[in-house]
């Protein structure tokens, strides 16, 4: 029962299922369907699929393939990865491992053998495909709340880079010492990162990741380093007291 909402969730989220089975294609067809896997009978026999060019094509084409050898279960995942697929492979017998090791992430069953285990990047401990959807709203969690930290960081750093840049060249006092610097850094980045740490965050993790930061860190950077540069400018040009 919790198969069609396990495979639910991720066509709700764009992700494409395939099955690769040593069964028959077939067999392996049905259910598939009565899972609820998305386009399950377009299905074929990997017997027939002789060539390397073949199986590029068929990958792309089929949802089910069966009677599939170890070495063509690693074409077919080198094929959608060629395509600019990320693939992950889900398997639990040694006839699994050469696809585990190729594909971007490997998800292992603890019941299956101990070389699928030691390959592949997650094991589920209690064997049970239903629990992928917490696995990967919990990496979703992680990447974003690591992003949203790493932006944090990078804007006092590209903001103190800046400004010490600007102050040397224009030959202007330093506004901040070390312990207003200490101060700053503990109330607008080692306490808002801990509460973003916490904080849930399922949505979907696109683009490259040193983009995304900079993307978020830059603008906030250039616009402190311009509310302090100034308030330095009117401090001089006013010749106010300290």
């Amino acid at each position: 029962a919790e198969a069609p909402e396990t495979f639910g969730y991720f066509a709700s989220q764009g992700v494409a299922v395939k099955v690769i089975s040593g069964d028959n294609a077939r067999t392996v067809s049905e259910v598939a369907k009565r899972a609820g896997i998305e386009n399950a009978d377009r299905f074929v026999d990997a017997r027939t699929l002789t060539t390397e060019e073949a199986i590029r094509d068929a990958a792309g084409k089929y949802t089910v393939f069966g009677r599939v050898t170890p070495a063509q279960k690693r074409s077919l995942v080198q094929a959608l990865k060629a395509d600019g697929h990320t693939v992950a492979m889900t398997g639990d017998g040694v006839n699994d491992v050469l696809a585990l090791k190729e594909a971007d992430c490997s998800i292992a069953m603890a019941s299956g053998s101990d070389v699928a285990c030691q390959v592949s990047h997650i094991v589920l401990l209690d064997s049970n495909f239903a629990s992928m959807p917490s696995v990967v709203a919990e990496g979703r969690r992680v990447i974003n709340n690591i992003e949203r930290s790493a932006s944090l960081y990078l804007v006092k750093n590209i903001f103190s880079f800046c400004l010490a840049f600007f102050t040397l060249f224009a030959t202007l006092p330093y506004p901040f010492s070390p312990a207003q610097l200490t101060l700053v850094s503990a109330v607008t980045i080692g306490i808002p990162s801990f509460i973003l740490a916490m904080e849930p965050s399922e949505s979907l993790v696109k683009g490259k990741f040193l983009r995304n930061v900079l993307f978020r860190a830059l603008p906030a950077a250039m616009t402190d380093l311009a509310m302090v540069v100034g308030i330095l400018l009117f401090y001089i040009a006013f010749q106010l007291d300290d």
